[in-house]
């Protein structure tokens, strides 16, 4: 019997102004590092996030933890809302809260992972987990994400366009 794998994750936004003047929110994205994504940009995106063993660990916990490991940098304070989660085409559920707060994108030092590259060369190689990472409109983020995630943007801006804060999740 195979275990569902888990991963959670914090997805930063800000509000602002769309040209009908109604609410909408930037959202903080990394694209994914190493040589399988260098060329993409399309579906080559994510939350910050990653993996986490339930009974080892809360979800927000992991959230807060692999947010630290991908930029280098700690969740900025503010209110946690939660977008729920979203099973990913590979199987693994997928959790995730947004937080109103800014974070300089430049200041990011990510983390790194080590693979064989080229493949089957018996190199080892370190990429970073994300190579970059960029503020984008809700438009620009559903292009960039990968599929099971554009959810959750779906889901942000329909909680920020309601016009209530996040204080009253």
């Amino acid at each position: 019997m195979s275990t569902v794998r888990r991963s959670a994750g914090v997805l930063l936004f800000r509000v602002v102004a769309c040209e009908d003047g109604h609410p909408d929110a930037e959202v903080l994205i990394g694209h994914m590092g190493g040589p399988l994504w260098a060329r993409r940009e399309t579906a080559a995106w994510s939350v910050p996030k990653g993996e986490y063993e339930p009974a080892e660990e809360e979800p927000a916990a992991a959230a807060r933890r692999e947010f630290q490991e991908e930029l280098g940098l700690p969740v900025p304070d503010g209110v946690w809302v939660p977008l729920g989660e979203a099973r990913q085409a590979g199987g693994k559920i997928v959790t995730v809260w947004a937080v109103d707060a800014w974070l300089d994108p430049a200041g990011a030092v990510p983390g790194t992972f080590t693979m064989e590259w080229p493949r089957g060369s018996g190199v080892l190689r370190e990429f970073p987990e994300m190579d970059r990472f960029a503020w984008c409109t809700p438009d620009e983020a559903l292009e960039r994400l990968v599929a099971g995630q554009r959810v959750f943007v779906e889901r942000l801006r329909a909680y920020v366009r309601e016009g209530r804060t996040p204080s009253e999740a």
